[in-house]
């Protein structure tokens, strides 16, 4: 009991001092010049082509107060902020009362911000739980409160409250809903979406239609209580069947939202950027979105999956030239998860890995006909116990396979003792030098992808395979102007060359192993049944765990990345593996369709040579060999008949 007096007594003081301190600030503000807030949070968005496909606060859906129905008005306001129209900004009875709730249950259950607060926190602040951020909220709610009307007030909260689905402002939000203007919405309809801002994605009437019922409920209570409406009619209102849309025009495209939160994402990184936007008078921000690319994404996701599966997705398409984002899809549905995977997730790559682990081969003497023996193999590992890796479906050649077969089937005893016969430290280093922040595990694991890894990074580090050695940053925003037509970032254009384009070009020639013919032996390439469906050449590697399937490929236009599985990590079908697949192909071909097919593709530098090989063991041609494969190497290191390949045999593998 000593406690809670002195809990109240404690409450009551800083009550005094803050209601002190506000009287003090709010005769400062309003002798201050008058905030802009027409222009705070006015942002817009620009395609590669410099063309609008967003706007932020101030968009053609803006309305009037008084076009908007008077339903929506009193259900916002009794559930939000019951006092708006009698405080200036701030309701001291429910901070106490939240003060008092939330000492007396230990933990901050309840919260006492108003229409004006939230109003300003949309405006002008992101959202970090920072006392920053909560000072910086205080300051711009009087602003508002001593400069606007809470007419005006209410008018731009509506406009600007985010209303689930990529939908911010009541307009939008009732014709995505409802399929009509916002003065139209009836009681049942109002009470509805006037719900949603509290947990956009909670309450959604599409994600969860019994949570966002339990809302409403709670709204119309609200609306008893405060006497608009009768006991009785509340429940004829709940119980009125409200059909729900949710749908867009023919030619909108609902993965844009992903793209567009990528880039919000993106622009809190960026140290330049203001966080009151009101400073600048607003944002145009130049990306690299390419409408066509993103719908053919988008088109092809919804094409490959059942409309009943789990499975998640995500994929990222770039220019692997400058890391330009042109297209990102962080899962299949956003009227269902807004949850971005791209840019959110990281998930183990599976044999993706290997390239990085190849490349480091190559740089170390290695070439595409180096042999090592594919067999069930168990590895001492000293005071350790052993590690003893499998293949794929447990196939193995037990022979000598070169490194483009090894590639061709994904073969994991060959990258496991590439591995350990470079030491880990080879592959760590290529994969930091193209970008691969990740603390990767110093193990025997290490390239069959027991990492997580998140997509965007691993297009980064693919990129540098893409465009014959340099590293490049996958990014989205190219640019960023104020409203006073200053320009406060620009993405920086330099390229660091970390590896030789010449050892590029001959990995790049084996990872189109995996889907070629000429590989098929006692396997078959991971890729095979693209074999007749590409009409162009890339570089394609896969990447399976129990539950992950990846496929990134990419030839010099274009940059690929694709990643399938549950988010709760449950394990894959064999028939899950294909969908990865089918989305990568359609989509590069989607983007390649007017180029023609002998472009694209990279040219032979002068100082490696093209010997044709029997593709599987890598040695020299003969001329009773039923396949024959035409194999790149730097000159004087090409197989001959006296030297055909590299020997296991005579090459103990370090342990």
């Amino acid at each position: 009991m000593k406690f809670f007096k002195l809990s109240f007594k404690f409450i009551k003081i800083f009550l005094v001092i803050i209601i002190i301190g506000l009287v003090c600030c709010y005769m400062y503000v309003k002798f201050s010049p008058k905030l802009t807030i027409d222009s705070a949070n006015n942002i817009m968005l620009y395609d590669n082509n410099n063309k609008v496909f967003f706007k932020g606060s101030h968009s053609k859906e803006w309305v009037s107060l008084d076009d908007i129905s008077d339903n929506l008005i009193n259900a916002t306001v009794y559930t939000e902020d019951k006092n708006f129209y009698k405080h200036f900004g701030f309701d001291f009875l429910r901070i106490g009362k939240a003060l008092v709730t939330n000492i007396s249950r230990g933990h901050n259950s309840q919260g006492a911000s108003t229409i004006t607060q939230q109003y300003a926190k949309n405006l002008f602040l992101d959202f970090d739980k920072t006392w920053k951020r909560k000072w910086d909220e205080m300051w711009y709610t009087m602003r508002i409160e001593a400069n606007y009307s809470k007419k005006e007030i209410l008018e731009g909260y509506l406009n600007t409250i985010n209303y689930g689905h990529g939908k911010y402002g009541i307009e939008a939000a009732s014709k995505f809903y409802f399929g009509k203007s916002a003065k139209d919405l009836t009681m049942a309809e109002a009470t509805l979406l006037s719900g949603i801002p509290k947990s956009p994605t909670n309450y959604s009437p599409i994600n969860n239609f019994d949570a966002s019922k339990e809302r409403q409920l709670l709204v119309l209570k609200q609306l008893v209580n405060n006497e608009l409406i009768t006991d009785a009619e509340k429940d004829k209102i709940y119980q009125e069947e409200i059909t729900i849309l949710g749908k867009e025009n023919k030619e909108a495209l609902t993965s844009i939202n992903y793209y567009q939160d990528a880039v919000m994402a993106e622009l809190k990184t960026i140290d330049k950027i203001p966080n009151n936007y009101s400073d600048v008078k607003g944002l145009k921000i130049y990306t690299n979105f390419n409408y066509d690319i993103q719908k053919s994404l988008e088109n092809n996701i919804k094409e490959t999956f059942p409309e009943d599966s789990e499975l998640e997705t995500s994929s990222v398409v770039l220019n692997p030239n400058t890391g330009g984002v042109m297209a990102l899809v962080g899962g299949r549905d956003y009227n269902k998860s807004t949850y971005n995977r791209a840019i959110s997730s990281e998930r183990q790559v599976g044999s993706t890995m290997k390239p990085y682990l190849y490349y480091a081969a190559l740089e170390n003497g290695f070439t595409s006909s180096s042999a090592f023996i594919s067999e069930k193999t168990t590895f001492p590992m000293g005071n350790a116990d052993p590690y003893a890796p499998k293949n794929y479906n447990d196939k193995y050649g037990n022979k000598a396979i070169s490194m483009a077969t090894a590639i061709a089937y994904s073969d994991n005893i060959y990258a496991v003792k590439t591995h350990m016969f470079l030491g880990s430290d080879a592959l760590i280093n290529v994969a930091k030098r193209v970008g691969i922040t990740k603390t990767l595990e110093s193990v025997p694991s290490l390239p069959l992808g027991t990492n997580e890894i998140s997509i965007m990074e691993m297009a980064s580090g693919y990129a540098a395979f893409a465009n014959l050695g340099y590293k490049v940053k996958s990014h989205l925003i190219e640019k960023v102007v104020d409203g006073n037509g200053n320009v406060l970032y620009e993405a920086n254009k330099n390229k660091e060359l970390v590896l030789n384009p010449s050892l590029v070009y001959i990995l790049n020639n084996m990872l189109t192993a995996t889907y070629d013919p000429l590989y098929i032996d006692y396997n078959y390439p991971t890729g095979i049944s693209l074999s007749a469906k590409l009409k162009h050449t890339y570089g394609l590697k896969s990447g399976t765990t129990s539950g992950d399937n990846w496929n990134i490929g990419f030839n010099r236009n274009v940059l690929c990345a694709v990643w399938v599985g549950y988010d709760n990590n449950k394990e894959l079908s064999t028939s899950d593996y294909k969908y990865a697949q089918n989305i990568w192909f359609k989509t590069v071909e989607d983007y390649q369709k007017d180029v023609p097919s002998d472009e694209g593709w990279y040219v032979k530098p002068k100082n490696v040579v093209g010997v044709l090989v029997e593709p599987i063991s890598g040695k020299p041609a003969k001329d009773t060999d039923k396949n024959k494969k035409l194999m790149y190497f730097l000159k004087g290191t090409e197989p001959s008949e006296a030297d055909p390949t590299f020997d296991e045999k005579s090459q103990p593998v370090a342990n």
